[in-house]
């Protein structure tokens, strides 16, 4: 008979830091309405709806039927997408990168994150970490041991990080700062003198830059690399993924961008994790990012669109928000008559059955905003806005 008692085994010491990710547990929640008969928009997650381009899925199917696309692979990809990636960089960012040293391909960026986290970080190490960010950089960096520092983001900067208040602090335990930009979830988008302030800061503190840069082409008109700016690949590397801008986020298709000994010490752990990345992917990959220019623009112009509606709702919740934010997302700041945006975020939910992000879930920093996510369709953000409007004041 089994029974839910204490375990006899127990698990490791470094998992009592680290909590279940937030999603993980909505979805819990979320998937148990549906099994009572409540019909739940979710409107919280940046999963997009649409499909990849058919080119890159029939590459999948081609390659899938040939025999010998089964077998281990390269734990740094084959060389064929290794040149697509460079080839992409040199594109749209301007950065000349070296395929056989200076790309690695990872089995989606996410992974990168926790690649890069027990590369370099050990405790007795500090780490900067962004106050909103994405919630996995501060988890990976538990899990290393490693002492957390947050970096606050505020709107009246720009939601970039304040250099001169960092510089005035004691810095000489500080080994990595994680970036994201343009920015998840504040939409914050970068430029290339804001680069190069975080270039000269990194060089004179002997700190690791590591960009997060997956959602560059999301209805945002100009691409940054952080690696553009010059001296970069001393301090710096770069992480990407075909997870956004191509649709193919479950497909789990990262790279890692910057200088081949950085590379090679992340490649040093990831090898030991994983036995490469299934062929035909990698070659549907190369297809995605040998797409035209007019993919993006086509993309865009839903994003645009549904922008729009999200918008709509936005302005029925009474929030108040950035137009010109960028990403998958819109980010917005709660009505005073909520307490924080998980109170606003639980109320969508009980009454309207509508599943909203609240940005408390990315630090303190968040927590008198909302996240929605523009991975719906029209009509789910039309039977969402009618949901909201039918609330209770």
């Amino acid at each position: 008979m089994k029974t839910d008692t204490q375990p006899i085994i127990q698990p490791a010491s470094r998992l009592g830091v680290v909590e279940e990710y937030y999603f993980s547990r909505k979805l819990r929640e979320i998937a148990q309405m549906r099994a009572e008969g409540k019909e739940v928009v979710n409107l919280g997650i940046g999963s997009p709806d649409l499909p990849p381009a058919q080119e890159v899925i029939d590459e999948l199917a081609l390659y899938s039927r040939m025999p010998d696309s089964h077998g281990y692979q390269s734990y740094s990809g084959i060389p064929e997408l290794r040149a697509a990636f460079a080839d992409w960089y040199r594109t749209y960012f301007s950065v000349e990168l070296d395929p056989v040293s200076e790309v690695l391909p990872l089995i989606g960026s996410k992974e990168g994150i926790v690649h890069i986290s027990m590369s370099y970080l050990e405790g007795g190490d500090e780490v900067l970490v962004p106050n909103p960010g994405y919630p996995t950089y501060r988890s990976a960096a538990q899990l290393t041991g490693a002492t957390i520092r947050e970096y606050l983001l505020q709107p009246e900067k720009g939601w970039q990080p304040d250099l001169d208040a960092l510089a005035a602090t004691d810095l000489g335990r500080v080994k990595l700062m994680w970036l994201n930009y343009p920015n998840m979830p504040t939409g914050a988008n970068s430029d290339l003198g804001f680069f190069r302030d975080l270039v000269e800061f990194a060089r004179a503190h002997r700190i690791l830059l590591v960009n997060d840069n997956p959602y560059t082409f999301v209805l945002n008109e100009q691409q940054h690399s952080l690696l553009h700016v010059p001296g970069a690949f001393d301090v710096a590397l770069e992480l990407n993924s075909l997870s956004k801008a191509h649709n193919m986020a479950g497909w789990r298709v990262g790279m890692l961008a910057g200088r081949k000994m950085y590379l090679d010490t992340v490649l040093r752990f990831k090898s030991n994790m994983d036995s490469g990345m299934y062929k035909p992917v990698q070659k549907a990959a190369i297809r995605a990012l040998n797409l035209p220019a007019t993919w993006y623009a086509e993309l865009n112009s839903v994003y645009r669109g549904r922008r729009e509606r999200v918008f709509d709702l936005l302005d029925t919740l009474e929030c108040t928000y950035d137009k010109n934010q960028v990403g998958m997302f819109v980010w917005a700041r709660i009505p005073a008559a909520y307490a924080n945006g998980f109170e606003l975020a639980d109320k969508v939910l009980e009454e309207a059955h509508v599943f909203i992000t609240p940005g408390g879930i990315f630090g303190s920093q968040g927590d008198g905003y909302i996240r929605i996510s523009l991975c719906a369709d029209h009509e789910l953000f039309a039977e969402a806005h009618r949901r909201i409007k039918g609330m209770s004041k």
